[in-house]
């Protein structure tokens, strides 16, 4: 089993390595840093017009962006490099610094102000905001890593997904991974992130109306439908990978258990050990896809802590805005404005294409062991 080892930060942040099985125990070295105090807890605001929580962290404006190795902060400590992590690692993962959610946990009474129908709704951002560090090295990503590593990855998710919905206040748990500065990412260093939210995000919110407006297991319905379909890219023993019906980016893939699980922590040790080699086998497929690595936001859709989690079974979405080895999609007037969604590529025909690079992908599989042996 994956061994857990936590300590702290020099300014208080919680700091967990996961250990593969069968690593030496660890003693964790003290963080010899002085840092500033934690920044303020963020400020939540309703928008009136739509009832969603909008969070304004002003904090996060002075985050590094995209450090020379010399100075990645995801790295091992050394003395030239006063980086987030005291020790060599496998995967790390540590309280953000500069959070969109926390460092405050539980609602204070007094920290609602306005009218619950007024037009100026405010309250603590609070949560908590994790890095997931998936290697030491500088460069890389999900992607990159062996399926041994892919399988310590997932059992930090679990953990944490099963740790943050049990905190104060926590009504969601969003893991995701960023990849691409096309994408919007700031360090080059392999890892992903871990949102708790202090509500029920907007996504699941219309998927719990649709589910309860349909009635019975909509995505379960849904999930038997692709698997005979011609958008199913592959199916395992435990998990099926499609793209859906009415796919919005020109690559969207949709993961999903074969079973209902509500989140990464009900995972059991079989599904973990495919969801470890399949997802590897996917992302694979996706750089398989243009001649250069593709950009790409793998996101964990998870059911809420509370109501609602009888209802939403675990999706991992993988979507990309490159619809060719040259050009991407953006979000302009339609998408940005209006929510109106225009798709550059047929499901079916991105279904076909994540099929046919998946073929490749495993073709390539025994050199990229070699590689990594």
């Amino acid at each position: 089993m994956t061994r857990v080892t936590a300590t702290t930060l020099a300014d208080g942040r919680e700091l967990l390595y996961f250990d593969e099985d069968g690593s030496p125990p660890r003693t964790p070295s003290p963080d010899a840093r002085t840092l500033d105090a934690r920044p303020a807890t963020p400020e939540l605001r309703r928008d009136p017009l739509t009832g969603e929580w909008v969070t304004f962290a002003a904090a996060r404006q002075g985050r590094v962006h995209l450090p020379p190795a010399d100075l990645d902060p995801l790295a091992p400590q050394t003395p030239t490099n006063p980086s987030e992590i005291p020790d060599a690692y496998e995967v790390a993962v540590f309280e953000n610094r500069s959070p969109a959610f926390g460092p405050a946990l539980a609602l204070r009474e007094d920290a609602a102000v306005g009218d619950e129908d007024g037009v100026e709704r405010r309250r603590a951002s609070v949560g908590r905001c994790e890095v997931v560090c998936f290697s030491p090295e500088h460069t890389g990503s999900f992607a990159t890593q062996t399926v041994a590593r892919a399988r310590t990855i997932v059992d930090a998710w679990a953990h944490r997904t099963a740790a943050l919905s049990a905190m104060p206040g926590v009504e969601q748990v969003f893991v995701f991974e960023n990849r691409g500065v096309e994408i919007g990412v700031t360090l080059h260093h392999p890892h992903g992130q871990i949102y708790a939210y202090p509500y029920v995000t907007p996504r699941t919110q219309q998927l719990l109306g649709a589910i309860r407006a349909h009635g019975g297991d909509l995505q379960g319905e849904v999930l038997d439908a692709e698997r005979s379909g011609p958008r199913l890219v592959t199916e395992t023993e435990h998990w099926v990978a499609y793209v859906p019906f009415a796919a919005r980016w020109p690559l969207e893939l949709h993961v999903q258990p074969r079973r209902h699980v509500p989140d990464l922590a009900a995972l059991d040790d079989a599904e973990r050990d495919d969801l470890a080699a399949l997802s590897l086998r996917l992302l694979g497929a996706v750089d398989a896809l243009y001649p250069t690595a593709t950009p790409y936001i793998a996101a964990w859709h998870q059911a809420p802590v509370g109501e609602g989690r009888d209802l939403v079974r675990l999706t991992w979405q993988i979507t990309s805005p490159r619809r060719a080895a040259d050009r991407l999609k953006f979000l302009a007037g339609s998408e940005a404005a209006m929510g109106a969604w225009v798709g550059d590529v047929t499901p079916e025909d991105g279904a076909d294409r994540l099929r046919r690079a998946l073929a490749t992908a495993d073709a390539a599989q025994p050199e990229r062991e070699r590689a990594h042996a």
